[in-house]
């Protein structure tokens, strides 16, 4: 299987738009996410896990209390993918249902 493509930059910019909330920092797809408390901080996370692990893509994520700040990249690619725009995508159904 091939690796990953790191997306250009008017890709990227594509992306972006259809990724409300999520932002470009340090190279890599971020978002901060805040829940009720920590139960639903941390179900976010649970729940989600599933999905990531067969995804076989995982996030570096950090959890205080009610909040989940997400960084996403493919170190593979040198940069953001197509498979980082996806996990946020999937990532923010799961925040849906969380939040």
């Amino acid at each position: 299987m091939p690796a990953p493509q790191k997306l250009h930059a008017a890709d990227l910019e594509s992306a972006l738009t259809q990724l409300p909330h999520w932002t470009l920092a340090q190279g890599k797809l971020h978002r901060e996410y805040k829940f009720a408390d920590f139960i639903h901080a941390f179900g976010f996370m649970a729940a989600s896990a599933m999905a990531i692990e067969k995804m076989n893509h995982h996030p570096e994520w950090f959890n205080v209390w009610n909040k989940v700040i997400v960084d996403l990249t493919t170190h593979d690619a040198g940069g953001v993918s197509a498979k980082d725009v996806e996990l946020a995508k999937l990532l923010d159904g799961f925040a849906g249902r969380m939040q």
